[in-house]
């Protein structure tokens, strides 16, 4: 049975949101992941994907942020209603959206462009590392141009055009 202390009314105002590895990884590598609770509130990960953020194969970083567990992150117990599609999915991306579905969230947090278009045809709302940034810059929680510059230091994998597409409203590319 799942923990139900995580889900918050929806007479709270806040979204819902279940979150994969990967914006948690990229949002604590690049020193932006204090954006989540201003813009969520808090967030709910299954126990899958917080077993990735501290695999001795993880950042250092990420690694220590786990360890220090927030008080705005929920890890959620395995969901009994297990996502088993798209075989291409790893075991985070299929809690994920497993967790989010037998919520229901409103919104996941998720880069894999597979686990998104699974997420997607689910008719779960996504939104990876670049939306977060942006909406986090939109609300003036962070300098857009410095966290694009610190993201693309990173193995996250975004073409040039996806960033000067992020950057353009806001006069420029990364430096």
């Amino acid at each position: 049975m799942t923990d139900r202390r995580w889900m918050r009314s929806e007479s709270d105002g806040l979204p819902r949101v279940v979150a994969d590895a990967g914006p948690l990884n990229y949002l604590v590598l690049i020193d932006a992941v204090d954006v989540l609770p201003k813009l969520f509130g808090a967030i709910s990960v299954p126990q899958a994907v917080a077993m990735e953020l501290q695999h001795p194969r993880a950042p250092q970083a990420v690694r220590q942020w786990m360890a220090e567990m927030q008080s705005w992150v929920s890890v959620c117990p395995p969901e009994t209603a297990s996502f088993n599609g798209a075989s291409k999915l790893d075991e985070g991306e299929r809690a994920t959206i497993a967790l989010a579905l037998s919520w229901p969230a409103d919104l996941v947090l998720m880069d894999e462009r597979d686990g998104v278009a699974a997420a997607r045809a689910l008719g779960l709302n996504t939104v990876g590392t670049i939306g977060v940034l942006d909406r986090a810059a939109r609300r003036g929680l962070l300098d857009l141009r410095q966290a694009v510059s610190r993201l693309r230091a990173t193995n996250f994998r975004g073409s040039p055009s996806l960033f000067a597409a992020l950057l353009a409203p806001r006069g420029g590319a990364p430096e």
